[in-house]
């Protein structure tokens, strides 16, 4: 963090404290939004809540839009009310968390991992709101502030169910070798892709796998070149870890004939060569996460960890090259869910 940046944000932070108007972006994909209505007389507590995106934006299909859909899930609750700020760099980060503390949001939810010095800046300075931040430990946070919980995933596993499936498609149909293609080399990437890997090699210990890094979550042309370069190499199945970008990894899938996997949310709109996605479910922990401040359950300083035996991870549609598979990776899963299979790999090496 340079010089200057540091001086942006403990000037954007006193002047919070000052009771000064924040500077944050106040670009707001969903505007002002009340909450729902009354429940037979039986008043629910009325909280708002908001949601500051990274930089990937609402159209990634996948991190973001689910974030933001547990946020609109929420919102029919009620007593719920909020919004979202959408961030176009990382310098929007402070400024957006800030702009809704500045405004008493009762919950305000990070999405991602690289808002956590800011998400540490600003919940450190205002204990009186509660904090999320998915894919990010409460407490890695470097001041551990009290009132931040921390939004946690085992990508893993899904990874894992979704490399298995590639992995029985690949050694029915003489493919030698899969891909992925990762945004950044952070935590919730390669546990994915470590999962993907070791589920593959688990179906069919003679693939071959490949990975490499777009270090980008929006531009889908790097991701699409990337693939293309995997599937020159022999690779038959990718799977995206991009975001956004990722899509351009699903695109190259599509125009080269090879199988394709989405990534977060269900991405089986985009074809039948998608061959399934590895699902983490933002939304539902999202939700969660407001209705713990609603309902006075939050536990800040902890985290919460969403993982196959509770629904907070899996697999999406299986398309039609991997139907007849359906069985064997449900029986995987099922597996997972009770602990038979507890070695899965969260690192790529």
């Amino acid at each position: 963090m340079s010089k200057t940046f540091r001086l942006l944000v403990l000037a954007l932070v006193a002047a919070f404290a000052l009771g000064m108007v924040a500077c944050g972006s106040d670009d707001d994909d969903s505007g002002d939004n009340g909450g729902g209505g009354g429940d037979g007389g039986t008043a629910a507590k009325s909280i708002k809540a908001g949601v500051v995106t990274d930089i990937g934006g609402l159209n990634d299909r996948s991190f973001n839009f689910l974030a933001n859909k547990g946020l609109k899930d929420a919102l029919k609750e009620p007593g719920v009310e909020g919004r979202v700020l959408i961030s176009k760099s990382n310098g929007d980060y402070v400024p957006n968390l800030t702009t809704l503390a500045q405004q008493r949001y009762n919950m305000i939810v990070a999405v991602g991992f690289l808002m956590a010095d800011a998400t540490n800046t600003v919940a450190s300075k205002v204990p009186s709101s509660d904090f999320a931040i998915v894919d990010f430990s409460a407490a890695g946070l470097k001041d551990k502030p009290k009132n931040v919980e921390g939004l946690l995933f085992a990508e893993q596993e899904a990874g894992y169910l979704a490399g298995y499936l590639a992995g029985l498609w690949a050694k029915d149909n003489g493919a030698k070798v899969i891909s992925s293609v990762g945004g950044q080399k952070i935590p919730p990437v390669d546990h994915y892709i470590a999962g993907y890997q070791a589920g593959a090699k688990k179906a069919f210990p003679g693939i071959q796998t490949l990975n490499a890094y777009s270090q980008d979550f929006v531009d889908q042309a790097k991701c699409k070149e990337i693939a293309l370069d995997q599937i020159a190499k022999g690779s038959k199945v990718v799977f995206q870890v991009a975001g956004g970008c990722g899509l351009g990894a699903l695109d190259a899938a599509k125009e080269k004939g090879v199988q394709g996997i989405g990534v977060d949310a269900d991405q089986a709109y985009l074809g039948d060569h998608i061959l399934t996605s590895a699902e983490k479910h933002v939304d539902l922990a999202v939700f969660r996460a407001i209705k713990s401040v609603q309902d006075g359950t939050f536990k800040g300083g902890t985290d919460v960890l969403s993982n196959i035996e509770n629904d907070g991870v899996g697999i999406g549609k299986i398309g039609p090259a991997g139907a007849k598979y359906a069985d064997q990776v449900e029986e995987i899963r099922q597996q997972i869910a009770s602990g038979e299979i507890t070695d899965i790999p969260d690192t790529v090496k």
